[in-house]
């Protein structure tokens, strides 16, 4: 009887030996588990004041036109370890376009361009960060204009890794190109060219 006793003991001394590296492990995994469930997300907004969109179209085939849309605002979701999940949603003001003169403003933010009165606002709602480098990618989402919402694609620069600056301000630049004709902007095609270059300079700061 005293030695089946003594070999319990051994082999419950020998089970704890040997259950404290799992507990540790488990306890190493677990908010390696939270992180993946969201722990990880750094969120950001976009800071108005250091970010802008600008939109150039060919004019007469050989000279070039630029609107800048100086109002924006927005919201980024970064999760760290999955860049591919990160959220972009920036709205612009389509009201506050600017051109560089009166007779183009007033077509642009016109019913046969943009039509402001109807649709104050343009939106991009990024869904599929896909990265090449810490720093360079491609976002995919949607673009909504003139009430029309169709699949884009941005070619997104930071100024240096996003998951790494956590608590800090995040850099990027963005540009695509469209064609006005899906947004319904179908007048002018003789003066007016097809394609729309977009470029984006953005800040995004903690929430």
């Amino acid at each position: 009887m005293a030695k089946q006793i003594a070999v319990l003991k051994r082999n419950s001394t020998m089970n704890r030996m040997f259950a404290a590296p799992f507990v540790a492990f488990a306890a190493m995994l677990l908010p390696m588990s939270l992180a993946a469930q969201g722990g990880g997300a750094l969120d950001y907004q976009l800071d108005g004041n250091s970010s802008d969109v600008s939109a150039k179209v060919a004019f007469f085939g050989f000279a070039s036109k630029t609107a800048r849309f100086p109002r924006m605002e927005g919201a980024v979701t970064i999760v760290r370890g999955a860049p591919e999940q990160a959220i972009i949603d920036v709205t612009f003001d389509a009201v506050t376009i600017e051109a560089p003169d009166e007779t183009t403003l007033k077509r642009l933010r016109g019913e046969k361009f943009f039509w402001v009165e109807r649709y104050p606002t343009i939106r991009f709602v990024g869904r599929s960060l896909e990265l090449s480098s810490p720093t360079r990618g491609t976002l995919t989402g949607e673009l909504t204009a003139r009430g029309v919402t169709r699949s884009e694609t941005l070619d997104v620069t930071f100024a240096s890794d996003p998951s790494a600056r956590t608590g800090q301000p995040v850099e990027f630049t963005a540009e695509m190109e469209i064609d006005r004709r899906d947004y319904g902007m179908k007048s002018y095609q003789l003066i007016v060219g097809n394609t729309v270059d977009i470029s984006l300079r953005a800040r995004m700061v903690p929430r």
